[in-house]
């Protein structure tokens, strides 16, 4: 069955749209998650995927054409499906306005035949409902959505909330943290006035579009405006899903969003809320960042106790990393009786959501295969301790492994690819992903063109990225377009593991750590050091003797580091 693409909502501001370029043309085959075209919102351009598989039948915005949020954008469905019913939509709606009116007006004058009658009293139903709702909002009353952070999000979770109900807000003001399924993230307020009204608690999850907070003049009543998005709107829905798509244009942006709480709330009373370590003092809750949060948690600090040194007295990390307890007890852990059963429910992050969708997806549909090698670090680790003389270096084996990988990479296309169903991509650019484990799952950083920069530069790019992603805040572009990805668990002492593919890419390496033991050396057991590296492979794109032949080439770089500087 045909799907029809709508211009979607990018940013909360964003009321139109232009299509800068596509990706795909009429008849290409899609899958899910590849980018059909790049759209030029008010506030950047973002590349637009899709969540749908089968052919692009039709483009319904052509290049640098502009239109509004949710008109047709494209259809994809089988291939020679057909959707004239669909285009000709907009057409049959023009006309059904107009015999309906003309139904209304012989109602009018006879009132005789029944079905003018009810065309009639339709009619005027859906005049009361419209201006019910346009009655709904009072003037300078701006209502605030759940905004799309990424291309991906479908729904976000507020983090923490850094303004109150009753503050003043001033136009970039920041409102609330969001945790999205890839990073936590700020959002400012585009609006001025006074925060009459916060839709999400903190902790609370909803989908994009859901009522997230209601600006505007202090002292305004907005209860219809909060009652309209509890209950409103499921009669309207009904009726709104039988209507050619035309009508549904007008409509989108007042109905959809006011529905989607309703569907969220009953079961947030019901569910008890995450662990929060978010205090509240005698004068009002405490303002602290969600990873100040979870560290607090972890060491049972009382956050009421911390003495912020962020914004408006804000506790970020450092404030707990630095705090020293007053002489009383630490957390204390509960109680357990022994012999008693005894499990604590914790509601899955986004971030778990993403991890668990797309690794399940890529074990179960690419056939894995693992290659496992040995190699000989004592050049290695004699060339680190040389190259680390040099003044403000400090370079880790990670970096010297991820310049000896792009750098294989380079001369084996092939495992630098990606599978499509209808194609294989062979990537003549290198973009290194770099697993990083963060509290509440893993993230993959990349490193862009890994093979043209320095081992400082991937040093100090790396830092920073791990950096940003402990602290979530990675911005989605850096955690897009890796070509290959590398996972290293050696600094926990494991000396061998494998990985799950990271689509698209066809491969990962596992590092394990370095480890001194006897090895045979000129006929001789001798003391050596040596790691255990092994590579996940996607069947599809890489054979068993391509990923062998790569790893050779791994492996003269590894033993013989000084041949990356050549």
């Amino acid at each position: 069955m045909a799907e029809v693409i709508k211009m979607p909502r990018l940013s909360d501001t964003m009321e139109e749209g232009t299509v800068a370029s596509w990706l795909k043309k009429k008849g290409d085959k899609v899958e899910e998650g590849d980018i059909l075209a790049e759209i030029e919102t008010d506030k950047a351009t973002m590349e637009f995927e899709s969540f749908y598989e089968g052919t692009l039948l039709h483009i319904g915005i052509q290049e640098g054409e502009t239109a509004k949020v949710d008109a047709l954008l494209a259809i994809i469905g089988d291939e020679g499906e057909d959707i004239s019913g669909l285009l000709d939509g907009s057409a049959d709606s023009g006309s059904d306005d107009e015999k309906s009116e003309d139904t209304d007006d012989d109602a009018d004058a006879e009132e005789k035949e029944e079905d003018s009658d009810d065309s009639s009293e339709d009619s005027d139903d859906d005049a009361a409902e419209d201006s019910g709702s346009s009655s709904e909002v009072p003037e300078g009353v701006e209502v605030v959505t759940m905004p799309r952070l990424s291309d991906t999000m479908e729904e976000g979770t507020v983090a923490s909330w850094l303004k109150k109900e009753g503050d003043k807000i001033e136009e970039g003001d920041i409102l609330a943290e969001i945790e999205t399924d890839k990073a936590t993230m700020e959002f400012e307020s585009f609006y001025k006035g006074t925060l009459l009204h916060i839709g999400i608690q903190e902790g609370e999850t909803a989908k994009v579009d859901s009522l997230l907070a209601i600006i505007g003049p202090e002292g305004t009543d907005v209860s219809g405006v909060i009652d309209g998005a509890k209950s409103g709107g499921s009669k309207k829905q009904a009726a709104k899903k039988e209507e050619a798509p035309k009508k549904e244009e007008k409509s989108a942006k007042a109905e959809p969003k006011k529905e989607e709480p309703k569907q969220k709330e009953e079961p947030k009373k019901q569910e008890s809320k995450p662990a929060s370590t978010n205090t509240s003092s005698s004068d009002g809750r405490i303002f602290a960042s969600p990873l100040a949060k979870k560290l607090a948690e972890e060491k049972g600090i009382d956050l009421a106790k911390v003495s912020g040194s962020g914004e408006n007295g804000r506790v970020v990390r450092k404030d707990i990393e630095n705090y020293t307890p007053a002489a009383s007890g630490g957390g204390v852990q509960q109680f357990v009786a022994t012999g008693e059963e005894s499990y604590e429910d914790v509601n899955n992050s986004q971030m778990r959501k993403a991890i668990a969708k797309s690794l399940g997806k890529s074990k179960f549909t690419a056939p894995h295969y693992y290659l496992n090698v040995e190699f000989d670090m004592e050049n290695m680790i004699a060339f680190r301790s040389q190259y680390n003389q040099l003044p403000d270096t400090k370079v880790s084996f990670n970096d010297m492994i991820i310049k000896a990988v792009a750098i294989a990479l380079k001369q084996h296309p092939q495992v630098n690819s990606q599978w499509f169903d209808d194609k294989m991509r062979l990537n003549h650019h290198v973009h290194i992903g770099v697993a990083v484990a963060v509290p509440d799952g893993l993230v993959v950083p990349v490193v862009e063109f890994a093979n043209e920069k320095s081992l400082q530069q991937i040093n100090a790019e790396v830092k920073e990225l791990a950096g940003k992603a402990r602290n979530k805040k990675l911005k989605p572009e850096e955690m897009q377009g890796s070509t290959f990805t590398i996972s290293n668990l050696g600094m926990f002492g494991i000396t061998n593991f494998t990985s799950i593919i990271n689509q698209p890419n066809s491969a990962i390496l596992s590092v394990g750590a370095i480890i001194e033991k006897p090895v045979v050396k000129n006929g001789q057991i001798v003391v050596g050091n040596t790691m255990t590296l092994s590579m996940a492979c996607d069947h599809r794109t890489i054979d068993g003797a391509t990923g062998a032949q790569f790893l050779q080439t791994l492996k003269t770089y590894i033993e013989n580091p000084v041949l990356m500087l050549a």
